[in-house]
């Protein structure tokens, strides 16, 4: 599809009154998990085209141009609230958070999968470990505090058992920033893998950083605390891989290409008639948008869509099975973390190194780390943690189920040090 041959209606054709913003949320006991990060991730796209307009206006002196800023953001605005409000009144937040790790580790994975640029994929694998095992601490707490089992509410499309263990993933701020890239030369699946990460994992931080407090316990509200650090790491991240030297407009373009490819995806994929009708509305919103945006690039700047974008859309995001994928980055990388903007083993990193440094820091001690604790408590009350996989860890240091891991990714040598002991 060429969203750019589409004929566009008007802004006004869709504005909501509040019994249509106000959807039919969808049935938590049988909706389909892909339909879920769907909507998780449509929320969180939404949500950045909110902030990405609230900034640009304060950093434009131009009425008239703000004046079609926020006519379009009022639309993008009316569209978040249509989406967040398909999540019905009776899911828990936790079991809510289930799906933004499940979403986290499939969207990861499919765009890592197909993403052209080796620098830009080896970002990608490395947040993938580190969302995987925070799916796995929440399944814990779930199991623990509900006695729900995760494994049911993602259907078994994704495997719950432990990844890089999330207290080592806790680093010193300088090793959080990437290289920028150019988008003026990158393949456009690279522009839209960083755009839209960077609005999946700045949804998920502002998630829990918003409501992790509210949480029934104070482990639970320590859980969603030690998270919610990492993913604003996760932001940080993904956020230094755009392109510093493009235009607010074209940023703007870029973005609103991104929300029509992600519409279109979803609406070509989605089971649920309802929401499948919502997707096809949004899109033809955001075609409306793509449209309005490409004439004030070529009013303000005199650039062409086609100086920044393509026309057709590249290879649909399609959710699906990545249990093997995950394994495969899960054996391989398991001991890597980050040393500026490269990704090495802890093996080679020096002894005085801002790691090391910052662990001290903040994981003291050891046994109160709240992703450690949770595995803990649960060890004590049922014997062995909750996990379900297709089959053991590909990591050995992971299988045993009596006993957390807290040295993988962070001490040097942990794999060669647990051979030895055996």
């Amino acid at each position: 599809m060429n969203p750019f041959q589409e004929k566009p209606k008007k802004c006004e054709d869709f504005i909501m009154d509040w019994q249509k913003i106000y959807p039919n949320a969808y049935d938590k006991n049988t909706v389909d998990p892909y339909t879920k990060c769907r909507i998780i991730l449509m929320n969180g796209i939404e949500v950045e085209a909110a902030f990405f307009g609230h900034n640009f206006h304060r950093n434009c002196s131009n009425n008239d141009l703000r004046r079609e800023l926020a006519e379009i953001r009022r639309d993008e605005q009316q569209q978040q609230k249509h989406i967040n409000w398909l999540s019905p009144g009776d899911e828990s937040q936790l079991e809510t958070t289930i799906g933004y790790e499940h979403l986290a580790v499939d969207l990861t994975a499919w765009l890592a999968a197909h993403e052209p640029d080796p620098y830009v994929k080896s970002c990608m694998d490395f947040a993938l470990l580190e969302d995987f095992d925070h799916l796995y601490r929440y399944a814990n707490l779930l199991k623990m505090d509900k006695n729900i089992p995760a494994h049911i509410l993602v259907q078994e499309y994704i495997e719950i058992t432990p990844g890089r263990p999330t207290i080592a993933h806790h680093r010193h701020p300088y090793d959080t920033v990437r290289r920028d890239r150019n988008f003026k030369k990158a393949d456009i699946r690279t522009k839209l893998g960083a755009l839209i990460l960077t609005a999946g994992e700045q949804q998920t931080m502002n998630f829990y950083m918003n409501i992790g407090n509210t949480y029934e316990n104070d482990l639970g509200r320590n859980l969603y605390q030690e998270i919610a650090m990492v993913e604003e790491q996760h932001v940080t991240q993904y956020g230094a891989l755009l392109d510093t030297s493009s235009s607010w407009l074209e940023n703007l373009l870029l973005r609103e290409y991104m929300e029509c490819y992600l519409y279109y995806s979803f609406y070509t994929d989605e089971t649920d008639r309802n929401i499948k009708r919502i997707w096809e509305q949004h899109l033809q919103q955001e075609i409306i948008h793509l449209h309005k945006v490409a004439a004030l690039l070529e009013k303000y700047e005199k650039k062409s869509w086609e100086e920044i974008v393509p026309g057709e859309f590249p290879e649909l995001l399609h959710f699906e099975n990545t249990k093997e994928y995950v394994r495969e980055i899960l054996a391989s990388q398991i001991q890597l973390t980050a040393d500026k903007e490269n990704f090495v083993s802890v093996d080679q990193l020096p002894k005085e190194h801002d790691f090391f440094a910052y662990q001290k820091l903040v994981n003291k001690p050891i046994k109160k780390v709240p992703s450690h604790e949770v595995i803990l408590n649960f060890e004590e009350h049922f014997g062995e943690d909750y996990r379900h996989e297709d089959h053991p860890s590909p990591v050995e240091e992971l299988q045993d189920r009596t006993q957390d891991n807290t040295k993988l990714g962070r001490t040097p040598n942990a794999q060669l040090a647990a051979a030895m002991t055996e």
